[in-house]
């Protein structure tokens, strides 16, 4: 199989609300950043795909107001997803696998600040039996959570430690919006507390993938995509154990993560609880386990809708570039309760 790799990695400066700022404005310097680390002009990319909701915009079609940034002419080969970018990064990579380019450029962003984003995530939902009942996404998170107690698989502290640790990770972060203390707060739905829950905020993410020996020129240490793979959980969430996620782990086991150790696990988990559920799923619960999950601060620090996944991608691929790890697992999902799950495994040379 041909190899792909991720050869730069570029994100905003998260914010928990960029009024003054249009979508093109905040993705401009990101894109201006992986070009200039590769060294590419727009002209040199082969694909382009990017990955938004028009649900946040709160308008149609409004990915193509965003191509601004990008610069469509002359006309370019590109492509959009109505998901995070992680699955953005998905179809530019098939692309480089069938020969049809050499190079990609993969950009999410989403801006959550103008709207209710709990409120907007509902569309989500089945829209017979569920969507209907508004149950937001803090709600559906603490139904899980609490699954999560009732079976014994964690309790409040343990969730309280996983965000200590999370908001602990991004302090040195420069582009994280959450840092430092974790307040107690009240449950914002219980059993979930504020902490436990990301943030509301504004941003962007971008990555130029390359394939083989372009790949090597364009970077000393390449982030090689060893695996790829995304699974779907069943849409009725009365029909799924919420305290596991089978996608997750078939995911993994078709991208090769359980075929030798990783080092480092960058997982998309925005509630406390879903990281316990992702542990188990990918087999990083060992209480002797020497992997570092979320050294960047994950989802709790820094949430952009349609963003946050192509990040933990990005963050992955960026410890294999400055030689801090070997390799990586990184982890993407979307829709309630962990519906959607994409992992990729990375590898340094």
């Amino acid at each position: 199989m041909r190899e792909v790799a991720i050869v730069a990695f570029g994100q905003s400066v998260h914010v928990r609300d960029s009024a003054e700022t249009s979508e093109v404005e905040m993705l401009m310097p990101v894109l201006h950043d992986v070009l200039e680390q590769t060294g590419l002009a727009a002209r040199d990319i082969g694909f382009t795909c990017s990955g938004s909701s028009d649900y946040l915009a709160g308008r149609a079609f409004s990915f193509t107001m965003a191509l601004d940034g990008v610069g469509a002419w002359p006309p370019i080969s590109e492509s959009h997803v109505e998901m995070d970018g992680a699955w953005a990064l998905y179809e530019a990579w098939v692309k480089l696998l069938t020969g049809e380019a050499e190079t990609a450029l993969v950009y999410a962003y989403g801006k959550s600040s103008p709207g209710d984003v709990r409120e907007v995530l509902t569309r989500q939902l089945d829209p017979y039996y569920v969507a209907p009942l508004w149950p937001d996404s803090v709600a559906l998170a603490a139904l899980q959570a609490q699954a999560l107690i009732d079976a014994g698989l964690t309790d409040e502290r343990a969730l309280a430690g996983i965000a200590a640790r999370s908001r602990t990770a991004a302090e040195s972060h420069p582009h994280a919006q959450l840092r430092g203390a974790v307040p107690a707060g009240e449950h914002l739905v219980a059993p979930l507390r504020t902490g436990d829950c990301p943030p509301i905020g504004d941003g962007a993410a971008a990555v130029v993938l390359a394939a083989g020996d372009t790949a090597r020129r364009l970077t000393d240490r390449p982030a090689w995509i060893r695996g790829l793979d995304h699974r779907i959980e069943a849409h009725a969430l009365g029909v799924r154990d919420l305290t596991d996620s089978p996608s997750t782990r078939l995911a993994a086991e078709r991208a090769g993560a359980f075929a030798r150790p990783v080092d480092t696990a960058e997982l998309h988990a925005p509630f406390t609880s879903q990281e316990v559920v992702l542990r188990r799923a990918l087999k990083l619960d060992a209480p002797d386990s020497t992997v570092r999950i979320n050294p960047s601060g994950g989802a709790l620090a820094t949430n952009p809708v349609m963003a946050a996944g192509l990040i933990r991608l990005g963050e992955a691929a960026a410890r294999i570039h400055r030689g801090e790890s070997d390799r990586a697992l990184a982890h993407a999902t979307s829709g309630p309760c962990l519906q959607q799950n994409l992992v990729a495994v990375l590898e340094g040379e």
